[in-house]
């Protein structure tokens, strides 16, 4: 008998709490609700109505959707201006993406702007604006964003002589900057990174071309530990060389920054002298398609001649003639986990550096359809 008068009080405890909650809701179409009414009607914190709003896996599921679903019946919108106030954050995360040119020619690595979508959505879904700007590696842009406070962190994409720009990492640590770096892990690197495994994905461009039979394979890019990513794919190009019995030849190895142009001219110097060659890694995509159209304004055919795979895997890499070979950086996870590192760091969560693995893509400039047809 105790029990059943127990489960009545419950029953009509519970439908008591829903129809004051209908008759909430219909009073609360006539003025602006506050993240407390959600609270209230939910029955959780006002920290939590927050974290749930911004989509944070710190709140279940359940109660995320729950808390999301009474803000869409009170038409609750968050004020950031206030909530700034309040919190002292903008809830803006800060792109820089940097000009590697010296401002001659500006301009942005393809392959960050097919990231840039991603960016945007996954820091959308968490609640952030982002705001994108195109830097000066010269530039004191460390200076400006330290003392602006327009941004709760920054992702930073691109970085020339990395020797240089060091500097300014270290700069941004000491000012207790929150940001993320797009590229390598390196040894005592200020702040955290999120990229590729750049020396496995060298060792998987190489010897594909070296499991095609290829025997004397140039080497585009640079190798000095001032270009940390390209000197990682030229570890990986020497590793596999080596399990093959096979040395690097200095005679075939050029250096070139991430330019088609640049690319061009490199090819232009192996064949002015007179170097032989059947096979070309180029350590971005860019330097491959110029790489490319060198080899057949010269009458070398692509792949029939020379192989050629690139890195990065941009998208205009499956439409040059013939379609790249190349290394894949996953844009999509490369952008999403850059977001999730920079939200953790700003959301005061662990974040630790990750590289992705790569993935080669096969297309017709190594020459491996025509082999398999």
């Amino acid at each position: 008998m105790r029990r059943q008068r127990q489960y009545a009080v419950r029953h009509l405890l519970n439908t008591l709490r829903k129809y004051c909650a209908v008759i909430y809701n219909d009073s609360m179409k006539d003025v602006n609700p506050t993240s407390r009414d959600i609270a209230d009607i939910a029955g959780v914190s006002q920290a939590t109505v927050s974290r749930a709003l911004r989509n944070s896996p710190l709140v279940r599921q359940e109660t995320r959707e729950r808390i999301q679903q009474i803000a869409r019946e009170l038409n609750y919108f968050v004020n950031r201006n206030a909530a700034g106030l309040r919190t002292h954050q903008s809830n803006t995360i800060a792109l820089l993406m940097f000009d590697e040119t010296g401002g001659d020619d500006a301009q942005i690595n393809p392959f960050f702007l097919s990231m840039l979508g991603y960016i945007t959505r996954s820091a959308a879904s968490l609640g952030y604006d982002v705001l994108v700007s195109l830097q000066q590696l010269t530039d004191d842009w460390h200076i400006e964003y330290q003392a602006s406070h327009r941004a709760d962190g920054l992702i930073l994409l691109g970085y020339g002589d990395y020797a240089e720009y060091r500097e300014k990492l270290d700069a941004l640590a000491t000012a207790h900057t929150r940001f993320i770096i797009w590229g390598p892990i390196v040894e005592d690197q200020p702040g955290h990174s999120f990229g590729c495994d750049n020396e496995g994905g060298g060792y998987q461009a190489t010897k594909h071309l070296i499991d095609l039979g290829r025997k004397n394979i140039a080497y585009i890019g640079r190798k000095e530990r001032r270009s940390p990513e390209h000197a990682s794919r030229y570890d990986g190009y020497v590793k596999a060389l080596r399990e093959a019995n096979m040395e690097p030849d200095e005679t075939l190895r050029v250096p070139a920054d991430n330019s088609e142009k640049l690319g061009y001219k490199a090819v232009q110097t192996l064949l002015d002298a007179g170097e032989s060659f059947d096979a070309i890694f180029a350590v971005t995509d860019l330097i491959a398609i110029g790489a490319m159209r060198a080899l057949t304004d010269r009458g070398v055919v692509v792949p029939d001649d020379v192989s050629v795979v690139g890195f990065d895997d941009m998208p205009l890499a499956a439409h040059v003639t013939p379609a790249l070979t190349t290394v894949q950086q996953n844009s999509q996870m490369g952008g999403e986990g850059l977001v999730e590192g920079i939200v953790g760091l700003i959301e005061d969560r662990p974040v630790v550096s990750r590289l992705m693995a790569p993935k080669l893509i096969v297309r017709a400039s190594c020459g491996a359809e025509h082999d398999q047809q």
